[in-house]
């Protein structure tokens, strides 16, 4: 089990464009004993939705990855943390691609789900002919966007099925001539007519539905039908974890990626896998241990550390109930809680979290910035069987930080209600750097607690670089666009240029620290200071590392101890 180390965190094309550019910096003597991990995301694979969260199988995606660029990076001591993302395929999969073909004849008929028949009996039909479940059970569902989580998928015989779909879905509609338009009631003039019409609404990336056809809308049924027959369909289709032809796939994958050299295994999105009439959608039990308790037993058996991904308020305390089934915690609470301590100069909110790392024994993976949003549900309190769960953070505090990113540029992502209103924010979308008013110095003293802060230490590879928001990416469109403002692609100028700035030098040395010292394998002990202060000491046999820190002026030190002799870095 890995408990200790720096890693970096970035996708295969992230720096230059394929992973051996990335290679090459972590070649460079700056990076020389920074990282001994590295969290590939998952363009790694095959995709094409949400920038690699839609997978179309886990072969290695030869355009940015290479086997030899696997063995460089084992020979530089360098481990890979993968994804496998358990609750969806795309569309493009040949698992969906078969069941489109086959339609009931497929072999993958059950692979994934079909949203009436899940619901059949329990749930009355609309206009549309989809399901609408009843409303204690819709109550229930947990939306990651607006409307009802499906996606209609056309099949060749002319029908329509809806689909689970709980994350993206993109439709992408293709200009239509007169000549697709075989409708013989038609005649030229009319055809043209509604071509200009149909494609001025994707040119304005309009709802085709709601087009009037005016006095041509007794044929808009065939008209629309023909549209979507021409459309490219993306989207992650949720597979329907009660088929054994599903965990067949599991068990493929997982020997696959162990080959590859993972040693950390990400579950992404596996808290919505488990799916039960009567039950939320968002880690339900007992089904959903019961899967994980599956997944553990395969992973077991391809030496995989596994690492759930879930995003839930704090007072429901499911990263208390993951660390006691053994597994390690994802700690998206630090982000929020690092902008907060940083902001008011106050240490009690970050060190009441320290201590609970401490005193419950969390192995836990942290970070600051990554390829989502900063997380800000994560911090909140939650009512459970009548009993109020206090946050991290009071909500007025919450409000502040999210107002205060948007305020410095971020994007807020929202959740909904079955009916499509927002019921809560999720996260909120920015560089780090912009997060923090893009002050290097309170970047620095962040990445210097981060490293103190006891767990594995993920870095985002933009924070490295002070990178700043990136609002063109993010004003580009699309149903994930807003989480672009954080991805923007460094080039090796930008890398050369970026390794003359002491922000980016100064972060490296203090990685260096926690990658290499074996203090930080040791015992962690918070020491007494003023509440604007940070005093915490890490200590093995003859190695220690002190980190003496003002959050009011952002200056601190860190005092260690390197081949016998104590040393001191002054920021």
């Amino acid at each position: 089990m890995i408990t200790q180390g720096v890693m970096l965190n970035a996708y295969p094309d992230s720096i230059g464009k394929t992973l051996s550019d990335t290679i090459a910096m972590l070649k460079k003597k700056e990076f020389k004993n920074v990282f001994s991990l590295f969290y590939v995301l998952p363009t790694f694979f095959n995709s094409d939705l949400d920038r690699g969260f839609s997978i179309i199988d886990y072969n290695l995606n030869k355009n940015l990855v290479s086997k030899t660029d696997l063995e460089t990076l084992k020979t530089l001591g360098i481990e890979l943390k993968l994804d496998i993302v358990l609750n969806h395929l795309s569309v493009a999969s040949p698992q969906f691609k078969d069941l489109l073909q086959n339609g009931e004849n497929s072999e993958f008929k059950n692979f994934f789900i079909n949203w009436n028949e899940f619901w059949k009996n329990n749930g009355t039909i609309n206009d549309e002919g989809i399901v609408i479940p009843k409303k204690e059970f819709l109550n229930k569902l947990f939306m990651r966007k607006s409307g009802l989580p499906i996606l209609k998928v056309p099949f060749p015989d002319g029908t329509e099925k809806p689909y689970w779909n709980t994350f993206y879905q993109q439709i992408e509609y293709k200009k239509i001539t007169p000549e697709k338009l075989v409708i013989s009631q038609l005649n030229g003039t009319q055809k043209s007519h509604l071509c200009k019409k149909i494609n001025n609404a994707i040119d304005q990336n309009k709802d085709i539905a709601s087009i009037d056809f005016n006095e041509l809308n007794q044929y808009k049924t065939q008209i629309l039908k023909i549209v979507k027959a021409n459309a490219t369909l993306l989207g992650q289709m949720d597979v329907n974890a009660k088929s054994d032809l599903v965990w067949k796939f599991y068990t493929e994958t997982l020997n696959k990626i162990n080959n590859y050299g993972c040693k950390i295994l990400r579950l992404d999105a596996f808290a919505y896998l488990h799916k039960e009439v009567g039950q939320t959608n968002f880690f339900n039990t007992p089904g959903t241990w019961q899967y994980l308790k599956k997944i553990k037993k395969i992973a077991s058996k391809n030496n995989l550390m596994l690492l759930p991904e879930i995003h839930a308020e704090y007072g429901a305390k499911l990263h208390n109930q993951v660390a006691e089934k053994g597994y390690h915690v994802y700690d998206f609470f630090l982000p929020g809680l690092m902008i907060h301590t940083l902001e008011t100069a106050s240490n009690k909110a970050l060190l009441n979290w320290i201590n609970e790392i401490i005193e419950q024994k969390y192995k836990t993976v942290n970070m600051l910035g990554c390829h989502d949003g900063i997380p800000v549900l994560d911090l909140k309190g939650k009512e459970i069987n009548g009993n109020y769960n206090k946050g991290l953070l009071k909500d007025e505090e919450i409000e502040t930080i999210i107002n205060l990113i948007i305020k410095r540029g971020g994007r807020v992502k929202n959740l909904y209600s079955p009916e499509g209103k927002k019921i809560s924010y999720y996260q909120v979308n920015a560089t780090f750097f912009s997060a923090l008013g893009e002050s290097e110095e309170k970047l620095l003293l962040a990445r210097a607690i981060q490293m103190f802060v006891p767990g594995i230490a993920q870095v985002w590879y933009l924070d490295i670089f002070a990178g700043k928001n990136n609002y063109l990416a993010a004003d580009k469109g699309g149903s994930a666009a807003h989480k672009e403002i954080n991805r923007t692609t460094l080039s090796k100028k930008n890398i050369e240029a970026g390794l003359k700035q002491n922000i980016v030098i100064n972060q490296l040395k203090i990685m260096q620290l926690k990658n290499t010292l074996k203090a930080f394998s040791g015992k962690i002990k918070i020491n007494p200071c003023a509440e604007n202060e940070l005093n915490i000491t890490w200590s093995n046999q003859k190695s220690f590392a002190q980190l003496k820190a003002n959050l009011t002026t952002y200056r601190f030190t860190i005092t260690y101890t390197k081949s016998g002799i104590n040393k001191t870095l002054t920021f």
